[in-house]
């Protein structure tokens, strides 16, 4: 039996459902950018498609333009007319045209309606630098910069919500100690300043996985000049990034590896979170999430440095694991953007020059859509099957259950008793793969997509609901008053 508590316990912020475009591979060129002139339809050079799919899913923040690129990303490049190509040394060392930059950034998040959550270069920029691109977004007039944008076509300053100083410091952003980047991030965290009305949320560099200690020095130094504290996570279902394990034809041992390996998350967010706890008691500073996902060998014959997997029911499990995982830390957890949007590792879409899919990871993302910005409700859990994983919000007068069976052969059952008696199912559906790798293809694009579910019975204030095996179900259920 799961017993739906009768009060919410806290808000899970939209921003849980955030997306990642690096550049890299065919994510943001291609992926998105196609420029006004291509035969691809396009609104000032960005895919139809690709925002018709993501709009879809109410893409609430958009994390640019990396990652491990952000370090190397000089951002005078990428604006105005002419613009100062350069190599991409991080991912397959192909040169970078710079023709989204900026101002191409801000098209993509009016076209999506998304916020932005852009990462500065602390690995091999400059205080200058950082203070100018700030200013370059958000000063309405008055200064060097705000004129130069002003001169690229942009009179309005642009809407900067999160600025994240640094990406990956411990690693690819400069292979610091946690008490150097403390203090580099004091000193550059100085001149990320607010110019108009919007406040920018600054976020530092946090963890790799469950270096702790990262968390301990970072909160202890910088706390209290901080708005959030990312971390970074990936499910490898080898554990080994040399080898990491195929994204299809793989064994059961490797789905089950992929499972109880995405369920660290959980502890991860319970350590870090007690660390934040003990300096942070109010929980001022939030923890973001913000890469995370499934991270496989590449597609045989792709370029090894961009990334490209197939994605199939097993990410799409993985996906509402982990949304289950944020929701349960949503108090603390207020972003997390997966990785990646299009084209890399876990992404939402797949695209081959003009022909677009949406993977079934993009699918959990539809079905979940309702707990944006709903209250999470605790739901005591006694004798349920070991497969069968839950979560449950309110929102608008109605609960949305989600409902995933990571078991490979058998169906899952179980009862799930609401705080009355039920009054209506509005809606149901369910994600199924039938075999443990299935996924869709550009000549196959819906062999994995939502349909609807009538594994469930009422009776009274319960549910009583069998979900097949590699399947992911969401509920939305109205009860009397």
């Amino acid at each position: 039996m799961i017993t739906i508590a009768e009060a919410p316990s806290h808000h899970i912020d939209r921003r849980v459902y955030g997306q990642f475009a690096e550049h890299l591979g065919r994510c943001v060129y291609e992926g998105l950018w196609v420029g006004a002139d291509s035969d691809i339809p396009n609104k000032n050079g960005i895919r139809r498609d690709a925002v018709e799919a993501l709009r879809a899913i109410k893409v609430p923040v958009v994390r640019w333009p990396g990652g491990c690129f952000a370090d190397e990303y000089h951002w005078l490049k990428g604006v105005g007319p002419e613009r100062q190509s350069m190599v991409n040394t991080h991912w397959g060392g192909v040169v970078d045209p710079n023709t989204f930059g900026t101002h191409e950034y801000f098209e993509l998040l009016q076209q999506l309606d998304s916020e932005a959550y852009i990462n500065g270069n602390v690995g091999s920029g400059t205080v200058a630098e950082m203070a100018d691109w700030v200013e370059y977004m958000t000063l309405d007039t008055g200064s060097p910069m705000a004129d130069l944008r002003k001169r690229h076509g942009r009179d309005q300053p642009f809407s900067l919500e999160f600025f994240g100083v640094g990406n990956e410091s411990w690693g690819c952003g400069g292979n610091m100690l946690p008490l150097h980047y403390a203090n580099l991030y004091r000193q550059y965290q100085t001149y990320v300043r607010k110019y108009g009305e919007q406040p920018i949320s600054k976020i530092a560099c946090g963890a790799n996985a469950d270096d702790y200690e990262w968390t301990e020095v970072l909160m202890a130094r910088a706390a209290g000049h901080m708005d959030g504290l990312s971390l970074h996570y990936y499910t490898l279902p080898t554990g080994e990034w040399d080898v990491k394990g195929a994204a299809t034809g793989f064994d059961d041992r490797a789905w089950h590896e992929t499972m109880r390996r995405t369920r660290f998350m959980d502890e991860l967010l319970t350590r870090h979170g007690a660390i934040m706890d003990r300096h942070d008691p109010a929980r001022r500073v939030s923890l973001i999430v913000d890469e995370w996902g499934t991270w496989y060998d590449v597609e045989p014959g792709t370029e090894s440095g961009f990334l490209y997997q197939q994605n199939t029911i097993r990410d799409a499990v993985v996906a509402a694991l982990n949304l289950h995982i944020f929701h349960k830390h949503a108090s603390r957890v207020r972003m997390a953007n997966i990785a990646q949007m299009v084209n890399v590792l876990q992404s939402m879409l797949l695209t081959d020059g003009p022909r677009l899919i949406k993977t079934p990871t993009y699918h959990v993302f539809d079905l979940y859509s309702d707990h944006q910005d709903a209250e999470w409700v605790d739901a005591a859990a006694d004798d349920v099957d070991p497969f069968l994983d839950w979560t449950v919000s309110h929102k608008d007068g109605a609960y949305t259950i989600g409902l995933v069976n990571t078991g490979l052969e058998r169906e899952a059952s179980a009862s799930v008793r609401l705080p009355s008696a039920i009054a209506d199912v509005i809606s149901a559906r369910v994600l199924v793969g039938e075999t443990s790798d299935a996924h869709n293809t550009f000549d196959a694009p819906d062999v994995v997509t939502p349909v609807v579910f009538d594994g469930y019975r009422v009776e009274g204030e319960t549910l009583e609901v069998t979900l097949p095996p590699r399947a992911v179900a969401s509920l939305r259920v109205s009860v009397a008053s």
